[in-house]
């Protein structure tokens, strides 16, 4: 049961979730089967998609639909959404949560990891996009929601990520613009710092994931229901006059310049990243 929304909010819909197996994608694909959605999830990897399809089935008392898709090959996500559309005969929210990226220094970035993040985050961004208008939005509506994150300054250590992200961005407000008489409306979800597997990407000498809260005003991390419950509004009836738009999730993070002191509380509160029950170590 969605601790926010009614029950049978997306009773009857079709949402397709990218990145599903793990952090924000599986929150996602939890809080739209509790609203009653039939949820498929994909990812790249079989040891996250299907592991995460079944405890989620488990969860929810019906099936959640696994699929391996690798987003950056367009006959993938081609075929992704034709499987989708045989079996469910429909589409109507797309959450282009997938993607990747690696800790590094501009200078150390190679030819060939600028080209994996670039391909990942943004091309398969694209490619999902296109694929799930092509097949079916163009003619029947729907809905987009983008997981980007912060690109409003500098991120150093992710010149590549925040690139593609930014892609993304002005991708989603074209869009937005192109497609709205088409009855698709797209938009953006920038979170801050998450309390997800996704901040284990940091190298750990840096010693960030303690120090992150000290860098947001509201003093902790974001959880990665937070996150699930917005994308959740933006596909309701609640969101239904919003298109093209970036919001950023971050608990004041883009907002704060070092020249306005905030305390951090003493002691500060402990980070947990939480494992899902079919990750390995979970309960």
């Amino acid at each position: 049961m969605s601790r926010i929304f009614r029950d049978d909010l997306f009773a009857g819909q079709v949402c397709l979730v990218t990145g599903g197996g793990t952090g924000i994608g599986a929150a996602t694909a939890r809080e739209l089967g509790q609203l009653g959605a039939q949820v498929v999830i994909a990812s790249r990897k079989e040891a996250n998609i299907r592991p995460a399809a079944e405890g989620l089935s488990h969860e929810l008392g019906r099936e959640v639909v696994g699929e391996i898709c690798d987003i950056r090959d367009r006959e993938h996500t081609a075929g992704l959404i034709d499987r989708v559309l045989t079996r469910f005969g429909k589409i109507d929210l797309l959450v282009n949560n997938g993607g990747g990226q690696f800790f590094s220094p501009a200078e150390a970035i190679s030819g060939k990891g600028w080209d994996a993040v670039i391909a990942t985050n943004l091309t398969g961004t694209w490619n999902l996009t296109k694929a799930a208008a092509d097949a079916w939005m163009l003619k029947h509506g729907g809905c987009i929601v983008n997981v980007t994150m912060l690109t409003e300054g500098a991120f150093p250590g992710m010149a590549h990520s925040v690139a593609a992200r930014s892609g993304v961005e002005a991708m989603t407000r074209t869009l937005a613009v192109e497609w709205a008489n088409r009855g698709i409306r797209i938009n953006s979800l920038a979170p801050g710092f998450v309390a997800s597997s996704g901040i284990n990407r940091y190298p750990a000498g840096l010693d960030l994931i303690s120090r992150m809260q000290s860098f947001v005003p509201m003093k902790r991390l974001a959880t990665c229901e937070e996150i699930a419950w917005f994308i959740a509004y933006l596909a309701s009836p609640a969101g239904n006059y919003i298109t093209g738009e970036t919001i950023a999730i971050d608990g004041g993070k883009s907002l704060w310049g070092d020249w306005w002191p905030i305390a951090d509380p003493d002691p500060m509160p402990p980070v947990v990243i939480p494992k899902e029950p079919w990750e390995t170590g979970g309960e």
